[in-house]
């Protein structure tokens, strides 16, 4: 295997800037031999642990590290779900049976590695981090600051997830696991197994060979049920303005729309209708749920042959896949709530001392149920093949040749149910937070108005057809060197460079249809006439336990059954008078992307040493768009190209003092920038109509192909106490100025619909139009005590606090899309504070962990610019109870028992800040999961 001669290992020893180990007993010199130096060796939790705290010292960086051991014992099955303990990491998103989202210090964008190379999937910049199984990782490190020798984009910072390789063992390797996770929503058992094997040989005259196969393949049944109390609009009293009824909808040209704070909640609150003070009540249009089913297959795989000819050289060729299937059904009942019965409706009652509507009745509201499916299925693959060279004792080559290819497809079908209701009662936060609703029977009817599962109360409605998918591939070049110059103050050099072709195209297809005064008893009866399988009836999806009886609603409703849809296509598009489309191109990118970089270790004194160094990157981009100009279903296509590049220089600096041999201090300035996403560069325009009644508005969408990188300058100071072998107390304070953010600018657009209707349409567009800072403390521990009575030995704590600061100039647009002031709000997905708690317990034979994780109450974005008073949407304090416990039949064998999300708590979110009761939004609920699962080792 490739390693150093002694004369570089004694250079290195003397002159890196990296750190000693706890482990060792005396600090590094030029007398210090590798070879001698003593090495505790700790195993288990406590020795994955003590791994992730060495990588922590040693790295030139501010760093935090998981390493497989920590994985493998956490109940995690992804890399996300992994780092939700890593301190200044945040996660959110428990949905679809799993963690999806993370962010370092408050920030999502963050750059994504494997083995040091950028991967991503389809046309994406970044790979969906949820995709990648703990199983096939040796470790995972999150850097919170950067070399200029590291790729420039994730103004929130990197993760590397590294990958095992044959060099890593001894010799031969094998393990296989496996585990049964069961899900309480869906209330299914799925299966999780992984197996690697892997081992190295001499050859003699030929060198060193390794072979590592390592695979993976997960199912997740789930189901995530939501409740949602609608926009906030203003309504009139009992007493309106003339040629209005009482309880009817304000009409817009008398109220602002979008505004932050919203409008006025005080008792009495008056507009100006038609020159006249009017009193107003403060309601919510709508009320809705999902119950959201689904099946995700994930196989993944890892393949690594490694070669070292001699003490010099080492080759190796790596291929790394991922793969993703998802079938879902998102069942969805809708119901508007503002009065169409000429205000014979009882008193609504009002909050205390506000204008705003808590409970109220509505009469001839309509409704609708959709029955939306949707099917996705992606295949990554990555292959890499490069060499590391000593070409002398002092100066090192690594050269590597990486070519990627992702694909993603989808499939997508919808039908809504509609009706007009009798009547309704709700209570739009009957339970802290959670809406309530119950719908009237008609005495004077035969079937139960009241019964949402009832087909007869249901009349067919549009269908969606739509489907897709997007793609990409990269060819990247690297070269790195470093040179050891054993100089007095600068110890070594390194340079190199970066190019990557990438190329990003999307695929979409999309009609829709309507049909006329049929109900859902004669639509059966169609499709059976048009070929459908089940004489038509599968047409039908009945959602039970819906919201798990945790709110006063309806426990069943029924939708349209887009599985069943999808599989009888021909059937459905026949009744309602279409034919299947073809997919066409929406965009073609191509990118040519070159870095250079130059770095320099330095030492000021004996303890004072760091790294000085500058980037250059160069982005150009040759674009083609094309669009349906004539709306949905007109086969008309319009096309555009355009062209975009930018560049900069981007420094960074790295300051490293060991104050003492347990206490290392850092300082570091950095640069890093954030590339725009492919999708939000295109530069045709969307245009859809209302879906809802009563909506006067419709909404369009776009890109902008003159969006530019936002860029980030980042500061950061550390202070770290190794106290002892496996214990350490450490904290940060950092700060982020960012500019150029892109955010959504918007403006109003008066055009024909594609109904015949002219109306105004608000068209949003991405911009570089907002400016942010962010700052923040962190701290950490790593505490195993010592001289603990015997029954406690092995207890410890791992524990994080993250308090961040955020503030973000946030445009306001007037109607013709030019910017007339700004809002100073906090970031978006940003959590004030954070902290996790990890119980730790090991003995020889078993460990258990409980991993409590909590953030503070966070603004996630606004709402669309045609809805909300208040705009904002903030979501609740989040936490998560997770538990793992392990036991060691033996040295081979070892069984597991895990349980997530404990607490089984409601996700809540709400309308502007401090508003959580006041103008609650959603609600969600998500599922509990326990495995049992087995290891085994050779």
């Amino acid at each position: 295997m490739f390693k150093r001669t002694h004369i570089a290992s004694a250079v290195v020893m003397a002159f890196t800037c990296q750190f000693a180990f706890a482990q060792e007993e005396a600090p590094k010199t030029p007398e210090n031999n590798v070879d001698e130096m003593e090495v505790i060796q700790v195993s288990g939790i406590r020795g994955s642990l003590n791994k992730a705290l060495d990588e922590k010292r040693a790295s030139v960086q501010i760093v935090d590290a998981i390493v497989a051991e920590d994985i493998g014992k956490f109940p995690d099955n992804n890399v996300v779900e992994a780092l939700q303990r890593v301190t200044g990491v945040q996660t959110t998103g428990r949905g679809a049976g799993e963690v999806s989202a993370v962010s370092i210090r408050g920030l999502t964008d963050v750059n994504t590695t494997v083995n040091g190379r950028a991967i991503f999937t389809g046309a994406g910049r970044d790979v969906a981090l949820q995709d990648i199984p703990a199983s096939l990782l040796s470790g995972v490190t999150v850097y919170k600051t950067r070399s200029a020798d590291q790729i420039e984009r994730g103004i929130a910072g990197a993760i590397d997830i590294k990958t095992h390789r044959p060099f890593n063992f001894e010799g031969e390797k094998v393990v296989l696991a496996a585990r049964a996770i069961y899900s309480d929503q869906p209330d299914e058992v799925d299966p999780n197994i992984s197996a690697l094997l892997s081992n190295r040989w001499e050859i003699d005259g030929a060198g060193e060979f390794g072979a590592l196969f390592n695979i993976s393949y997960a199912e997740t049944h789930y189901r995530d049920d939501t409740i949602t109390a609608g926009a906030a609009f203003p309504f009139f009293t009992d007493k309106p303005q003339y040629n209005y009824s009482p309880y009817s909808r304000v009409p817009n040209e008398f109220w602002t729309q979008g505004t932050e704070l919203g409008l006025p909640t005080a008792a009495g609150s008056t507009l100006d209708v038609n020159g006249e003070p009017t009193e107003y009540l403060l309601a919510r249009d709508a009320i809705f749920g999902t119950s959201f089913t689904g099946l995700r297959k994930r196989p993944a795989a890892s393949v690594s042959l490694q070669w070292a000819p001699n003490e010099t050289l080492e080759i190796t060729a790596e291929g790394f896949y991922t793969g993703y299937e998802n079938e879902s059904q998102n069942a969805m009942w809708f119901s508007n709530t503002f009065e169409n019965g000429n205000g014979f409706i009882e008193t609504p009652t009002v909050f205390d001392g506000t204008n705003v509507i808590k409970e109220k009745q509505a009469i001839g509201a309509g409704g609708f149920q959709s029955g939306d499916y949707s099917y996705g299925k992606t295949d990554s693959y990555l292959y890499a093949l490069g060499a590391e060279w000593q070409a002398s004792d002092y100066l090192t080559i690594n050269t590597e040749v990486v070519y990627q290819d992702s694909e993603y497809e989808t499939d997508f079908f919808a039908m809504r149910f509609d009706r007009t209701a009798y009547g309704l009662d709700v209570d739009f936060n009957d339970k802290d937070g959670v809406p309530g609703i119950a719908f009237w029977d008609d005495p004077n009817t035969t079937v139960n108005e009241a019964d949402m599962a009832a087909i007869e109360n249901w009349n067919a409605g549009t269908i969606y057809d739509n489907g897709g998918g997007n793609a990409g591939d990269a060819l990247t070049f690297t070269f790195d060197a470093e040179y050891l110059i054993g100089g007095a103050i600068f110890d070594k050099v390194k340079f190199g460079g970066r190019y990557e072709k990438r190329t990003a195209q999307e695929y979409t297809r999309g009609q829709d249809a309507g049909i006329a005064n049929t109900s859902v008893a004669s639509l059966i009866e169609q499709l059976a006439a048009a070929g459908a399988s089940g004489d038509g009836t599968g047409i039908v999806f009945q959602v039970d336990d819906y919201f798990d009886g945790r709110a006063d609603v309806f426990n069943s409703f029924v939708t349209a059954d887009g599985g069943y849809m999808l599989d009888n296509g021909d059937a459905v598009r026949s009744v309602y008078g279409i034919e299947a489309e073809d997919v066409y191109k929406t965009f073609d990118i191509e990118e040519n992307s070159y870095a250079l970089y130059a770095t320099t270790n330095f030492f000021l004194t004996e303890d004072i040493s760091g790294e000085f160094g500058l980037r250059y990157v160069s982005y150009e981009q040759d674009m083609d768009f094309v669009a349906e100009s004539g709306g949905m279903n007109s086969n008309v296509f319009e096309e555009s190209s355009a062209s975009a590049d930018s560049s900069a220089l981007l420094p960074s600096f790295v300051l490293n003092w060991n104050i003492t041999d347990d206490v290392v201090g850092r300082v570091a300035y950095t640069e890093t920038l954030r590339m725009p996403n492919f999708a939000d560069l295109n530069a045709l325009q969307y245009w859809y109509d209302p879906l809802t009644e009563g909506a006067t508005y419709g909404t369009g969408n776009g890109g902008n192909p003159d969006l530019k990188p936002t860029e980030s300058k980042n500061y950061d100071v550390s202070l770290e106490w190794y106290f002892a072998d496996t214990s350490s107390l450490y904290a940060a304070y950092f700060k982020r100025e960012i500019e150029g953010l892109v955010v959504a600018g918007r403006k109003q657009v008066v055009r024909e619909g594609d109904d015949g209707v002219t109306r105004p349409y608000v068209l949003s567009a991405p911009v570089n139009a907002s400016n942010g800072e962010l700052s923040g403390l962190e701290v950490g521990l790593v505490y195993f005590p010592e001289n603990l009575p015997e029954y406690l030995n092995g207890f410890g704590v791992q524990a994080s606090y993250t308090m961040l600061d955020s503030s973000q100039d946030t445009p306001e647009f007037d109607e013709t899309g030019e910017i007339s002031g700004y809002v100073d709000s906090q970031m978006a997905g940003v959590s004030d504070e954070s902290y996790s708690i990890v119980g730790i317990y090991e003995r020889d034979s078993f460990d258990m962990r409980l991993s409590y994780v909590w953030r503070s109450e966070f603004y996630t974005g606004n709402e669309a610019a045609i809805f909300a008073n208040p705009i904002q949407f903030w979501s609740r304090p989040e936490q998560s109870l997770d538990f793992q416990f392990s036991y060691n039949v033996n040295d081979d064998l070892v069984v597991t028992f895990d349980a997530t999300n404990i607490l089984d708590d409601v996700y809540q979110n709400y309308y502007g800040e401090g508003n959580d009761n006041l103008f609650n939004f959603g609600n969600g609920i998500y599922s509990r999961t326990f495995a049992l699962g087995a290891r085994y080792s050779f």
